[in-house]
């Protein structure tokens, strides 16, 4: 199994960025992290991170035919990018979007997801944990194919 996971804006300042909000971990932390989960669980992963709206939708684009899954948080382009939803239903290969803090207790217009409808899950406030619990979804589900559609 394959999963690319993207990270967009800011994820790369995670450590330093609103600690309080995002944690302490840093960005090489949350590569590590997933990188030993995906091997524990025989997955071969990639993971990308840009904060620029075309490298993303590039990324997303790169999943068709190679990826079996894509775990992807936007970031602030989560709220904004038709393109990332448009990417995400051009390739048709399963998504999960993942966000570090609780985006449903937070300012207004984080509540809006474009990419969401696109999505088979979001998993939002749990931390790097959210990450891992997208590819134990990929994972659990992969023999059963209730995610390979």
């Amino acid at each position: 199994m394959k999963i690319l996971v993207i990270n967009g804006p800011n994820i790369n300042m995670l450590g330093v960025r609103e600690p309080e909000i995002y944690g302490k971990e840093t960005y090489h932390d949350l590569c590590r992290r997933i990188e030993e989960h995906a091997r524990r669980r025989g997955i071969e992963v990639t993971i990308i991170q840009s904060n620029h709206e075309g490298d993303l939708v590039d990324a997303v684009q790169s999943a068709w035919n190679s990826a079996d899954g894509i775990v992807i948080n936007p970031g602030a382009y989560t709220h904004t990018s038709i393109a990332l939803l448009d990417a995400i239903k051009a390739v048709n290969v399963p998504t999960v979007e993942v966000h570090i803090s609780n985006v449903s207790e937070r300012e207004q217009f984080r509540q809006i997801s474009y990419i969401r409808p696109a999505c088979i899950a979001t998993i939002s406030g749990h931390g790097i944990e959210g990450y891992l619990e997208a590819i134990d979804l990929f994972y659990a589900s992969h023999g059963s194919c209730n995610v390979c559609m």
